[in-house]
């Protein structure tokens, strides 16, 4: 396709998009996607509270110095503007590689722009219906330009074809016609940021500030459509095609409102990049197998290209730790689980952790790479006391197509990650009362206090 045809198409579907996203009402969305909206906002409220309680998220809420405002700042104590909140609370989701995500758009469509819809609803006193017809939209929309986007080798994706669906969502809350809210999405198209994959293995939180800036650009794209200083030009062919990869302006419409992405995504029970799940839920299942878990001679992980490159086995910093593979196996095998809490400064130089990582080796197998993307599968083989053990995972437990999680799952997680009932009830109240409210500001504010 012609790069001027392309930017035509760009154009067409996106002005399609905005057509759509405009008139979306709750009512229309189906009621199977409505359930699994209210379940993917628990387990994202519940996450980005694990995250708000870690020591870094509290020192960058300190150093953030926030002034007064509407929107809450979530296990902060406080209510604060619209875009520290944004930022902030994109920071405390993704801090600990557990917020929610979409194995067909490879990446995390809601996370792009959840804060930002609810730190500008409380400012709005939006309804409830029109927040979450706003996160509908704004899953829907990232997860097309998800599809639609094939980053070139290296990208990291937060940051990136996400900002279309944060605009999206931002811009339906604030009741933009059509074209405007077309002109939303086109100009967040035109705003990714170019992370470099490696700055999330070197452990770098940068990384977690690309979702923060897909948030307010999310923000400031559905702002300036406001204002009418935007423009629908179909500027993704260029800026998520030609300069970051490649794009496919016919995926962005396709099936709208036929086929709901949100029901199609994936929990994370593990506190790790998502490519690293199967193979921690191989590990365990072989851990149950073996007498001493620690005693193990080798270990040969098979995976698909899009894992084989997070062998490191070394780290400095959490987030690396959760980038590698070695790390996650190991994790699993010493302690019987990869939360939070193994990746903890106590935890993460364990020197039993350090002596079985080295022993990992992986490889990309090239009939795992045949079933992408509908599976995400990984073999784990190891050896201990002369034997040799295996395992193989098609998809992670929480997958949409593979044991998903039931609400009581999510609960019963989030109650092993918070250790705290009064937090968990608050984000399921939140969660489940947010459609009915007429104003959403007092139950958004909720969030702040826990």
């Amino acid at each position: 396709m012609l790069a001027g045809s392309a930017q035509r198409e760009a154009k067409a579907a996106t002005g399609r998009l905005g057509e759509w996203v405009a008139t979306l009402r709750w009512n229309d969305v189906p009621p199977s996607a409505r359930a699994r909206l209210g379940l993917v906002l628990l387990d994202s409220l519940g996450v980005t509270m694990v995250g708000a309680r870690q020591p870094e998220q509290h020192e960058l809420v300190r150093a953030w110095r926030p002034p007064e405002g509407p929107a809450p700042v979530v296990g902060g104590g406080r209510t604060t503007s619209v875009e520290a909140a944004a930022w902030l609370n994109a920071m405390a989701l993704v801090r600990l590689e557990m917020d929610e995500g979409h194995k067909f758009a490879a990446g995390h469509p809601l996370a792009h722009g959840l804060p930002a819809v609810l730190a500008l609803a409380a400012d709005l006193g939006s309804s409830g219906e029109d927040t979450v017809a706003a996160l509908v939209a704004t899953y829907e929309v990232a997860a097309r330009f998800g599809r639609a986007t094939r980053l070139r080798s290296g990208f990291h994706p937060h940051g990136s074809w996400g900002v279309a669906g944060a605009a999206a969502g931002c811009a339906r809350l604030l009741g933009l016609d059509a074209a405007a809210v077309a002109a939303a999405i086109d100009t967040g198209a035109g705003l990714p940021i170019a992370g470099h994959f490696s700055s999330a293995l070197d452990g770098n939180p940068v990384r977690d500030a690309w979702m923060a800036a897909s948030n307010l650009s999310g923000l400031a794209a559905a702002r300036m459509a406001a204002a009418g200083v935007a423009r629908c030009t179909g500027t993704a062919a260029s800026s998520l095609g030609e300069l970051v990869g490649s794009f496919d302006p016919l995926a962005l419409d396709d099936a709208l409102g036929e086929r709901w992405d949100i029901e199609l995504g994936y929990f994370k029970r593990h506190a790790s990049c998502s490519f690293t799940h199967p193979v921690a839920d191989a590990a365990l299942e072989l851990r149950a197998g073996l007498a001493d878990p620690t005693d193990v001679d080798e270990v040969m992980v098979e995976t698909h290209f899009l894992a084989s490159g997070l062998d490191r086995t070394y780290w400095n910093e959490r987030l690396g730790a959760l980038f590698s593979i070695p790390f996650v196996v190991a994790a699993a095998l010493v302690h019987g689980r990869v939360d939070p809490s193994v990746s903890a400064p106590e935890h993460l130089h364990d020197p039993r952790v350090r002596e079985l990582a080295g022993k990992v080796t992986v490889r990309r197998a090239d009939d795992l790479d045949a079933r992408l993307p509908g599976e995400r599968a990984a073999r784990v083989r190891l050896t201990a006391g002369g034997r040799t053990h295996q395992a193989e995972v098609p998809n992670p437990v929480g997958d949409a197509a593979y044991r998903p999680l039931s609400e009581q799952d999510v609960l019963a997680l989030l109650a092993e990650l918070l250790g705290d009932r009064i937090a968990v009830r608050t984000v399921h109240e939140v969660a489940r009362e947010l459609p009915a409210c007429e104003d959403v500001t007092s139950t958004l504010q909720r969030l702040a206090g826990v």
